[in-house]
């Protein structure tokens, strides 16, 4: 596999426009796994890795797909996170062809478990959840769980389900044509990948984690786009003009807080970027759940209810956004912050 350092993106400008504007589905949408194919087509899912030098490049991609549209963010950013991961544990090789999807949430109410192990090869038995594109995607990387209590990356194929796949859809109105649902599994063939323990212990955990908060950021954008086009209209409107004031000091601190992380992941890509990440993520979060608000409350509700796209980026986005998981984060921030210095704050 060759991960390319450029591309052009216009082309991604070109696929993005049509798809966007498209009319909001009711259901499970057949286009995403179209368009998906039409952008691997044109060789625009092979980003640059991270913290090789271009992880801003990387990351500007992911918020202009999440502008575009969020289920497809999801899809999109699920499929060059594993092709990012499989080259981090020596695993290029294995990429193929299809869409790949990375399954890592670990409720604890839900967990697959390896019962059977022959060299690389495994079965797995178990449950995972928030399995996202589990309908439209072919593989996907999940983490999986062995005697010894050591996460361990699988790879599994969904094209045959009927090899000890069964597959549950979940209910959802935002971000619901990703069919992010519940997978069982009942002795499932696949195939180990890297080492045990590799998929938390290795550094780009942190910088796929930080990718997240690229598409959160890229929505947010889009949704203050339109906040920006409404204050342009001739009409004087004082109140949406302090609204768009507000969404631009948020978005410039997220923005701001993005290109640091990706310049510091650049200057040490080996180094535990956990406390970096976590801190940005936190502002871009902060950021995001703020331009929500001002937009919403600037625009009313009509391009809730006559504008797909913007209807499309309301409804999914406070759904993306719990990726984050909010107090629990902060708490883990504020106690790695406890070891810094005194005087890490000053300007």
């Amino acid at each position: 596999m060759s991960i390319i350092q450029d591309f052009d993106l216009n082309n991604l400008d070109r696929l993005l426009r049509a798809f966007g504007e498209r009319p909001q589905p009711l259901n499970l949408d057949t286009q995403l796994p179209q368009l998906l194919q039409a952008l691997k087509a044109d060789h625009l899912d092979l980003l640059p890795l991270p913290g090789q030098g271009s992880t801003l490049r990387r990351w500007q991609t992911l918020a202009r797909v999440a502008g575009c549209d969020l289920a497809l963010a999801k899809l999109y950013e699920g499929h060059t996170d594993a092709l990012a991961i499989l080259a981090e544990c020596g695993a290029a090789h294995r990429v193929g062809e299809g869409t790949w999807g990375v399954w890592a949430a670990e409720p604890p109410d839900a967990r697959a478990q390896i019962v059977a192990r022959n060299g690389d090869q495994v079965q797995l038995t178990g449950r995972k959840s928030w399995c996202s594109g589990a309908l439209q995607i072919d593989r996907a990387l999940i983490t999986a769980w062995s005697n010894d209590d050591q996460p361990q990356l699988v790879a599994i194929e969904l094209a045959q389900p009927s090899q000890g796949l069964s597959i549950d859809r979940w209910q959802a109105v935002g971000m619901a044509t990703t069919a992010s649902i519940e997978v069982e599994f009942d002795h499932t063939p696949g195939i180990a990948i890297g080492q045990p323990g590799q998929y938390l212990s290795r550094p780009g955990f942190w910088h796929g984690g930080a990718g997240i908060a690229d598409c959160w950021y890229g929505a947010a954008e889009a949704l203050a786009d339109y906040l920006r086009a409404h204050c342009r209209k001739p009409r004087p409107d004082a109140h949406a003009d302090a609204h768009l004031g507000a969404v631009d000091a948020a978005l410039c601190g997220a923005r701001a807080a993005l290109r640091e992380c990706a310049a510091w992941i650049d200057r040490q890509p080996h180094a535990d970027a956990s406390f970096e990440v976590r801190r940005t993520r936190a502002q871009v979060e902060q950021a995001v759940e703020q331009v929500i608000s001002h937009v919403g409350r600037a625009l009313g509700a009509t391009p809730f209810c006559r504008n797909s796209h913007f209807a499309r980026l309301s409804a999914d986005l406070p759904v993306f956004l719990r990726q984050s998981h909010a107090e629990r984060d902060l708490a883990a921030l504020g106690k790695q912050l406890t070891q810094v210095p005194a005087g890490a704050w000053k300007l």
